[in-house]
């Protein structure tokens, strides 16, 4: 959490199965609108909590099937572990809280009593938490009678349904709102009606290199690899004047050290870009960055660091970024590129660095 200087402007906490994440969108659209509204207007400011029932085993394996950033508080295995940052460092004050009064042998006992539970695999048994399948049909009888059994040990727990639970204390109450939009596309859905914030994702601006009233680095960022993905599906115009914006943005000077250790000049990159455009038309082809953040190192120097991820098909790699980028004094919304550097994240260079651009 140093990585603010203050309180934070947003927190958004979410849970994750069919809430951030959509199982019924294969694309990832909704999560990958908000992926970019994130890191382009909240990255640098606020916090972004994920609330999960599963276990740090299976969270982190739907990070790998899923485009998710990386929160900056994680809690998992519902509510009993709390991690921090892309280490997921644990919160080992939580841990002894949970502790106190925790007989993990009581819970194992009692619940040997009832037959319908069938235990979770051996990654869902957590230090603070047991975990069980149960048919539906039974689920209210044995729950009701487990808790008696719990409470009489000294260990409770009630939960009520989400949706009951608005109708019954939330309709018409103007500081919640029941999103019409799924998943992720209802957080932003959220952000605007409770008018927290930026609420259109640059992916939902058609025109982006063409939007050069820039509000930050971390927006430039966004923008720029947007526009980098949908010139590779071809999904925006093959014109000159993209060209020339996209060789303004680039400084005539500045290099490029590509993850393989190779340095070459911008501007032979954007020379190389143009001939790649629509090549992964009608292919599973996305892109989006992760961990934007931004410093100004001097007077109208910025330096900007992200995860730059690229999925093509079944690949899934990741480049450690930094870029240079400079804004003039009558100018501070646009800026420059100087510089860029990427570094293979550990176990994304181990396979061939051609396919690999920017």
């Amino acid at each position: 959490m140093d990585r603010l200087n203050g309180s934070a402007n947003l927190m958004i906490v979410s849970d994750l199965d069919f809430t951030m994440v959509d199982h019924d969108d294969p694309e990832n659209l909704a999560l990958l609108r908000f992926n970019a509204l994130w890191e382009a207007y909240y990255r640098q400011n606020s916090l972004l909590v994920f609330s999960t029932g599963r276990s740090p085993t299976i969270y982190k394996e739907l990070r790998k099937q899923k485009p998710l950033l990386t929160p900056d508080i994680t809690i998992m295995s519902v509510g009993t572990e709390i991690t921090y940052g892309d280490s997921m460092l644990p919160d080992e004050g939580w841990k002894q809280y949970l502790a106190h009064n925790w007989n993990r042998d009581i819970v194992i006992e009692e619940t040997a009593k009832f037959p319908e539970l069938i235990f979770q695999s051996e990654t869902e048994q957590r230090p603070h938490k047991v975990s069980f399948y149960l048919e539906k049909g039974k689920a209210s009888t044995v729950m009701q009678a487990l808790s008696k059994c719990l409470e009489k040990r000294g260990v409770s727990n009630a939960q009520e349904e989400l949706v009951q639970g608005y109708a019954e204390n939330g309709r018409g109450n103007p500081q919640i709102i029941h999103a019409t939009e799924r998943c992720a596309a209802g957080i932003m859905q959220a952000i605007d009606n409770f008018s927290l914030g930026p609420n259109v994702s640059p992916r939902d601006i058609r025109d982006s290199m063409f939007n050069r009233k820039i509000p930050s680095p971390s927006h430039e960022v966004v923008m720029f690899y947007l526009f980098y993905e949908r010139w590779r599906r071809g999904e925006v115009e093959n014109s000159e004047l993209y060209i020339q914006n996209l060789k303004s943005t680039f400084h005539s000077t500045g290099n490029f050290v590509h993850p393989s250790g190779i340095d070459q000049p911008m501007h032979q990159i954007i020379d190389t870009l143009v001939k790649l455009f629509g090549e992964k038309q009608g292919l599973d082809f996305r892109v989006w960055v992760d961990r934007v953040s931004f410093a100004e190192v001097s007077l109208g120097s910025w330096l900007v660091k992200f995860d730059k991820w690229e999925l093509s098909g079944n690949e899934l790699r990741c480049c450690l970024t930094k870029v240079l980028m400079n804004s003039e004094a009558d100018a501070p919304d646009e800026f420059t590129w100087m510089h860029l550097h990427q570094t293979w994240l550990d176990g994304s260079g181990e396979k061939d660095d051609l396919p690999w651009f920017i």
